[in-house]
């Protein structure tokens, strides 16, 4: 199984890979097919996708079963112990680990929301209470 998710992608890349995908969705492409399609698939989306950002998740041996490629994401697939995880960078541009878990006894302040944290997301985590920052 291989799914590819395009974000501002040409019109003509859409096009072409609805010759071996189904598109599920707007910009998501799903299918069945041999890796061999699915990699020279992958290097036309590259070629094409220009500004855009491209993820392709499919199947792979292993614990997880499945693998990841990105184009033009912030987020990287990273291997953690044999599993691949994916890992965000912060506004700052370093790498962030675990970034979002705060202890529960600091859940009361927004002075302890990590930096880049927008507003909306420091009221859905902290209430209504706090202050904007």
């Amino acid at each position: 199984m291989v799914v590819i998710v395009l974000t501002a992608c040409p019109t003509g890349l859409r096009g072409y890979l609805t010759r071996w995908f189904i598109e599920v969705s707007p910009g998501v492409f799903v299918g069945r097919v041999p890796s061999r399609v699915r990699d020279k698939a992958w290097d036309r989306v590259v070629e094409m996708i220009g500004h855009g950002r491209a993820l392709l998740v499919h199947s792979a041996p292993g614990e997880q079963g499945l693998a990841f490629r990105t184009h033009g994401h912030d987020w990287k697939p990273v291997d953690f112990d044999g599993i691949q995880l994916m890992m965000r960078r912060n506004p700052g541009g370093a790498a962030v680990a675990g970034a979002g878990s705060v202890a529960p006894e600091d859940a009361g302040s927004s002075s302890n929301a990590p930096p880049g944290w927008s507003s909306a997301a420091r009221r859905r985590r902290f209430g209504r209470s706090s202050p904007r920052s």
